[in-house]
């Protein structure tokens, strides 16, 4: 099943049993964003989960099933490819499937707005703007 590095720190308090805090200094902290893979490793059990979203220095990136779309940086056309039919990324399907690619496209911008990514390759520190 397809994970992500961000699953590591919903792994590490599940397993734990510790509760991931809201605040730290009174600074609130950002949600946890991913999943833990306690259940996935002792049982084969799904992760359930929308989407795995991701940002590189400035790089975007969304997986969603086998579909996964990219682009190299802020201004970078996105590409898309099916990875379970074209594991090494070579066939770009974007134009044929541009549905598909709004979808995804849109989906990643929420995640983008909601998770404090953007402006895009700009380091922002580990808390929350305050509101």
């Amino acid at each position: 099943q397809p994970a992500h590095l961000i699953d590591m720190m919903a792994t590490c308090v599940d397993v734990s049993g510790a509760t991931y805090p809201e605040k730290r200094n009174s600074h609130a902290l950002c949600p946890m964003e991913g999943k833990s893979l306690a259940a996935a490793c002792s049982e084969n059990a799904p992760i359930d989960r929308e989407a795995i979203y991701w940002e590189h220095e400035g790089n975007r990136a969304i997986r969603v099933g086998d579909w996964k779309l990219v682009a190299k940086g802020e201004k970078g056309p996105w590409e898309l490819y099916n990875i379970a039919d074209d594991r090494a990324e070579l066939n770009d399907l974007a134009a044929s499937e541009p549905e598909r690619v709004k979808k995804m496209a849109s989906m990643w911008q929420a995640w983008a707005e909601r998770a404090d990514v953007l402006p895009l390759g700009a380091w922002r520190g580990n808390f929350k703007k305050p509101k």
